[in-house]
C-alpha cells in the first residue's frame, strides 16, 4: 500500500475529518485567516480559542514559558466574549467550510446558567461542533473549583448547553481528578457527543536566582511531551466505560505520538504545543509521518484505534525481561531497623 492510498478520515459526532489531526483550543485560534492557515497545512479540524460570557484580558505577562519538556501557560482565558466570538466564528467557519474542514467553537463560564447562555450566543455562528471547557487549570482564584472535578457538575453543565444547542457538544476534562473515567461516564450520560481529553495540567516553575515563580500567576497549565504520558493513560480509561469519540490532547508532536493516542481509544488527537514549536506546518508533518508508519506496519487507522485494549497479552519481543525476586523470606532474615527510622 502506497502512502498516497492511506486513508486517514475520521468521524466524530457524525462529521467526517479528512485526518484525525484537530488544532487545540488556544492556539492560533484567535483569527480566522490563522485559523485558515492551519487548514491549509493540514489540519483535519480547528478548534477556535475559548469564549466566555465577557471579554477578559486574561492573565499579565510572563504567561507562558517553554521549559524543555513542554510548556507552562496562564494566558487566563483572554477572549474578545460571546458576542464578538460570533463574529469570528461565522467569518471562520464560511472559509473552512470550502476547505472541508469542521470547525469547533469552544466556550467557557462561571456558571452552568451562563454556559447555556454562552452556548446559545455561539450557536448563532453555526459552528460544526462546540467544545465545553471546564477544566481549565487557570482561573481557579476567579471561578472556583473547575466544573470538571466532580461528575455531579460536569454533568450539569453538559445538560445544560445540551438543552441550549443543537449542535454536537464535545466536553472537554481535567486530568487532575480521582476518576476521570466517573467524570466521563457522567458527561456522557449527561449528553456529551464526544470528549476532549485532556486539558492541561497544574504546574509551577520557580526562578533559582529570584526565587519566585517564573509566571505572573505562579501557576499555570502544562502541556506538550511532559503530558503525553498522563494524556494516553486518560484517554485508556475513558476509552473503557464510554463509547463516544474522544480526541487525546497532550504533548502529540510526531506521528508516532499520534498513533499511540489512537491505540489508547482516541478517535482524534489534539495538536497545541507542536504548532507552538513548529508553527501550522505541523499538521502536514505528523499526517506524513502517521501514513508513513501506517504503510511500514501493514495497518489501517480503524486497526490501530483502540488496540491497546485488544491486545490479549504482550507481544514475546515487547515482553520485558523478568525482574529477580529478592531471597526468600525464610534465609534473609529482616534487616535491623536504623535509631530513628520511621515506622
Amino acid at each position: 500500500m502506497s502512502q498516497a492510498a492511506v486513508d486517514l478520515s475520521v468521524e466524530i459526532a457524525g462529521l467526517r475529518l479528512p485526518n484525525p489531526l484537530v488544532l487545540a483550543s488556544g492556539i492560533l485560534g484567535t483569527h480566522a485567516s490563522l485559523m485558515v492557515r492551519c487548514a491549509r497545512a493540514g489540519a483535519g479540524a480547528i478548534t477556535a480559542k475559548s469564549a466566555g460570557p465577557v471579554p477578559r484580558g486574561g492573565h499579565v505577562n510572563p504567561s507562558c514559558v517553554d521549559f524543555g519538556g513542554g510548556l507552562l501557560n496562564a494566558i487566563g482565558l483572554a477572549n474578545p466574549g460571546a458576542e464578538a466570538e460570533v463574529a469570528l466564528l461565522a467569518e471562520t467557519r464560511a472559509q473552512l467550510a470550502e476547505l472541508g474542514v469542521p470547525l469547533i467553537a469552544s466556550i467557557f463560564a462561571d456558571t452552568v446558567d451562563n454556559f447555556a447562555r454562552v452556548a446559545e450566543h455561539i450557536s448563532r455562528a453555526a459552528p460544526d461542533l462546540i467544545e465545553v471547557n471546564i477544566s481549565c487549570p487557570n482561573v481557579g482564584s476567579e471561578f472556583g473549583e473547575p466544573f470538571a472535578g466532580q461528575p455531579e457538575s460536569a454533568a450539569a453543565v453538559t445538560a445544560a448547553v445540551k438543552a441550549a444547542t443543537g449542535i454536537p457538544v464535545i466536553v472537554k476534562l481535567a486530568p487532575n481528578v480521582p476518576s476521570i473515567a466517573r467524570i466521563a461516564r457522567a458527561v456522557v450520560e449527561a449528553g456529551a457527543d464526544a470528549l476532549c481529553a485532556i486539558n492541561t495540567m497544574p504546574g509551577m516553575l520557580i526562578d533559582a536566582e529570584s526565587g519566585l515563580p517564573v509566571l505572573q500567576n505562579r501557576s499555570g497549565g502544562l502541556s506538550g511531551p511532559a503530558l503525553k504520558p498522563i494524556a494516553l493513560n486518560a484517554v485508556y480509561q475513558i476509552a473503557r466505560v464510554v463509547q463516544v469519540p474522544i480526541i487525546g490532547t497532550g504533548g502529540v508532536s510526531t506521528g508516532q505520538d499520534a498513533i499511540e493516542m489512537l491505540s489508547a481509544g482516541a478517535s482524534a488527537v489534539g495538536i497545541g504545543s507542536a504548532v507552538y514549536a513548529d508553527g501550522p506546518d505541523a499538521f502536514g508533518r505528523i499526517a506524513r509521518e502517521m501514513r508513513e508508519w501506517l504503510v511500514a506496519h501493514g495497518l489501517t487507522l480503524a486497526q490501530v484505534r483502540g488496540r491497546a485494549h485488544r491486545q490479549a497479552k504482550w507481544p514475546e519481543a515487547a515482553t520485558p525481561a523478568p525482574v529477580p525476586h529478592a531471597p526468600a523470606a525464610e534465609t534473609a532474615p529482616p534487616a535491623t531497623p536504623r535509631a530513628g527510622a520511621a515506622s
